[in-house]
């Protein structure tokens, strides 16, 4: 039986009366993403029809999920807003503070050794406010969340950026920062932009090599690492029916790699199969009665132009393997001749020192299974591993189904390490190097979502590329980038000459799954009585202190630095080692921009101090500005912020400082978290603006105590030679985030609301 199957069965109770409305008031026929944002309207049932792009909405989310390491920072701002209890269903999952290194059991003891003090922490939070809660190796969050609380036609928001998993499922999940999640925690509205809609038609049929990750693959490559930004992706058509329920959170998984808000497919019966699977007949039956409200109309499914925004049409059974990176995911080569010439004229190392398994994006049970079949086919045919292997399974679940049925034997026989149910390598958490900043050049092939420089090791010289388990398994056994498994031949142990065959396996388990303990524990239905303590000298949890408003008056700002180029949360605020931090501002702020390069020096966390005229660490420069009482601004390119759903990377600077960050564009949850934390987040309304930033310049507002819903802000730039320009900088708050930002953050004008 699911869990929150009354909350689910209340959805559907109203899916259908404020479907139709939404038909009735828009004049027009629904894709699924209408049907779902205007069937969790916060005011109840549609009385307009919303513009997209434009309109901002107050949303009422089902259901919340969050992860152990922004979890810590969103549940110290919740026990900070004066409730009791959560007012949705939530979730915290212990997956990130895993280190890869050694193997499952080893690793997973090390992490209860070295995080116990934020386990226990969350563990009591979560008992204490009717916050489920799943233990360390549980499961990777998303994977979980798909196994056991996803739904059709649901809305849920997550902190994490991959919550898009969920759309495998047919709900529309979003990927939010900390803040917004407490704001639904509190029992308040959820606002978002109403998002434009790009269409993805999939006409044929996978086959062969190519698998569900090509597909994101093939619409990273065509859109780019922004073209997603601001809408939601929606995959209809003969090809999508045609795929897994697993195989299509893989592709709204990696959706977020676009920037798009969310990825979704309509209900089919693939998902059916897979909530029955995963013991969950109640919500297909419930599905079931209103099917027709959790996909789009067919009319918009029959002439998409009209509907969508964007349409993409991709032939599934001309789709072949693809290979994506290296350090962007969205640089899309096709395996075999186009990546060995792609390699050699970037002098990309063809040597493929590991082949990594698993993550959110990819560690399904299905995913393992097809992994498998050409691992096995190693054995059969006498081949030896070139290439290291690593096996990340999403889920105590799957783990113990796949051990149970033989599938994890065949990896370890290859001498594959079988690492912990949780992100590992994914997020930086993995133990490759002792010294990774000098580590070699190297190329690595995985099957997760991300490969920026220093995103899995550390080490800027890996060149990592993103495919299909499949993919990464055939590489792996060849230990070549530029193999090609539908060609290509490798040299046994006795020395001939054998191919491998095309990759099999099973969509479901022929057993049913199975699992002797999923890691699940329940909250009190009365937490009242549980104590949640902080140690004042503890170096890993800091109680929080609410930040003071910056005012209507900002002169005299100090530019902190200018990032040239890519900008992503992991440059903001890094992941890997940090982690352990992320419940401490104060400790976690040391890692502030120091992978951001300085468009002056092109170094990355050496900026100059406009007090002592030197050079230093950012962090450094910026604690001496902030005890000298002058504020600082960054500035910044395009889509700056994109990757992660981290808070971090707006608290920190906003901790330390900093007043407002002006770029030429922004990822959308890196902007938001901008406006919960009470900081401003502007844009150039002239992008060669940007070029007049000078590393001695001081910044003053002109007229910011107008600050105003769809008023640009005027800022004068005073260079060092005392010559001024001055910049115009759009914003896209509203009155609502206006006040966030009089109040000195989102959280502060909750608490006096509350108090009111």
């Amino acid at each position: 039986m699911a869990f929150d199957i009354d909350m689910i069965k209340k959805v559907y109770e109203t899916i259908v009366e404020r479907v139709d409305k939404a038909r009735e008031v828009t004049g027009k026929p629904l894709t699924l993403s209408e049907k779902i944002l205007y069937s969790h309207l916060w005011d109840g049932t549609a009385e307009k029809a919303f513009v997209r792009g434009k309109d901002y909405v107050d949303f009422a989310p089902d259901r919340i999920a969050c992860q152990d390491a922004t979890a810590q920072m969103a549940l110290l701002q919740f026990m900070q807003a004066g409730k009791s209890k959560v007012a949705v269903p939530t979730t915290v999952h212990c997956d990130h503070l895993i280190q890869a290194k050694v193997g499952a059991s080893t690793d997973l003891q090390a992490a209860m050794n070295n995080s116990s003090e934020v386990f226990n922490f969350l563990e009591s939070v979560s008992n204490k406010y009717g916050i489920g809660f799943w233990k360390p190796g549980a499961g990777i969050i998303h994977q979980v969340v798909l196994e056991n609380y996803a739904f059709p036609g649901g809305m849920m928001i997550g902190t994490d950026s991959h919550t898009v998993n969920a759309g495998g499922l047919g709900m529309v999940a979003i990927g939010v920062g900390g803040a917004d999640a407490v704001d639904v925690m509190a029992g308040m509205p959820w606002e978002l932009k109403f998002p434009k809609l790009i269409g993805v038609k999939l006409t044929g049929k996978i086959s062969g090599w190519a698998a569900p990750k090509d597909v994101i693959l093939k619409v990273a490559g065509i859109v780019s690492a922004k073209g997603g930004t601001g809408a939601i992706v929606e995959y209809f058509g003969p090809g999508a029916v045609s795929m897994s329920c697993t195989g299509k959170g893989t592709i709204c998984n990696m959706g977020a790699e676009i920037g798009a808000t969310t990825s979704t497919f309509g209900y089919d019966e693939s998902m059916e199969r897979y909530l029955r699977a995963t013991d969950r007949a109640d919500v297909a039956d419930a599905a079931n009665e209103v099917k027709d409200y959790l996909t789009g109309d067919a009319e918009v499914y029959a002439n998409p132009e009209q509907y969508f925004d964007q349409v993409i049409e991709i032939n599934l059974s001309e789709l072949g393997p693809l290979l994506n990176g290296p350090f962007t995911p969205d640089l899309s080569t096709t395996v075999g001749t186009e990546m060995t010439g792609r390699a050699q004229e970037n002098d990309w190392p063809l040597q493929v020192e590991w082949g990594l398994i698993g993550s959110c994006t990819n560690s399904s049970y299905e995913d393992l299974s097809r992994a498998s079949s050409v691992a096995q086919q190693a054995l059969d045919k006498g081949i030896k591993m070139k290439s290291e292997l690593g096996i990340n399974p999403g889920s105590e679940q799957v783990r113990y189904t796949a051990e149970r049925d033989g599938i994890l034997d065949i990896f370890e026989k290859l001498d594959a390490k079988i690492f912990t149910n949780a992100c590992g390598p994914c997020i930086g958490q993995w133990a490759r190097y002792s010294d990774p900043k000098n580590a070699p050049k190297n190329s690595i092939v995985h099957s997760f979502n991300r490969n920026f420089a220093k995103r899995a090791d550390g080490n800027p010289n890996t060149h990592a590329f993103v495919a299909s388990p499949e993919i990464t398994a055939a590489i792996a056994i060849s230990g070549r980038l530029d193999f090609n498994p539908m060609t290509d031949t490798l040299i046994n142990e006795n020395g001939e000459e054998v191919m491998l065959d095309e990759p099999t396996g099973w969509e479901l388990p022929p057993k049913g799954f199975d699992v002797k303990d999923n890691g699940y524990l329940a909250p009190e239905e009365d937490g009242s009585h549980v104590v949640v303590t902080v140690s004042d000298d503890s170096e890993r949890l800091q109680l929080l202190t609410p930040f003071t408003p910056l005012g209507e008056s900002i002169t005299g700002a100090k530019l902190l630095i200018k990032a040239h180029g890519k900008c992503t949360t992991d440059h903001i605020s890094m992941a890997g080692p940090w982690l352990r931090f992320r419940g401490h501002l104060d400790n976690i702020a040391n890692n502030t921009l120091i992978g951001a390069v300085n468009a002056f020096n092109m170094k990355t966390n050496f900026v100059k101090s406009q007090l002592s005229g030197e050079y230093d660490a950012v962090p450094k420069t910026q604690r001496a500005y902030k005890a000298a009482g002058i504020k600082t601004i960054v500035v910044g390119d395009h889509n700056y912020g994109e990757g992660s759903s981290r808070e971090h990377a707006a608290m920190q600077p906003r901790h330390l400082g900093v007043a407002a960050v002006l770029v030429k564009s922004f990822a959308r949850i890196h902007e938001t978290n901008l406006k919960k934390q009470g900081m401003l987040g502007l844009t150039f309304a002239n992008e060669s603006d940007y070029d007049l930033i000078q590393e001695d310049d001081t910044f003053n507002f002109l007229d910011l105590n107008e600050f105003a819903p769809n008023k640009p802000l005027t800022i004068e730039v005073v260079h060092a030679d005392g010559s001024k320009d001055t910049i115009v900088a759009n914003h896209t708050y509203n009155q609502s985030q206006i006040d966030w930002y009089n109040e000195g953050s989102a959280l502060n004008l909750i608490k006096k609301e509350n108090n009111a």
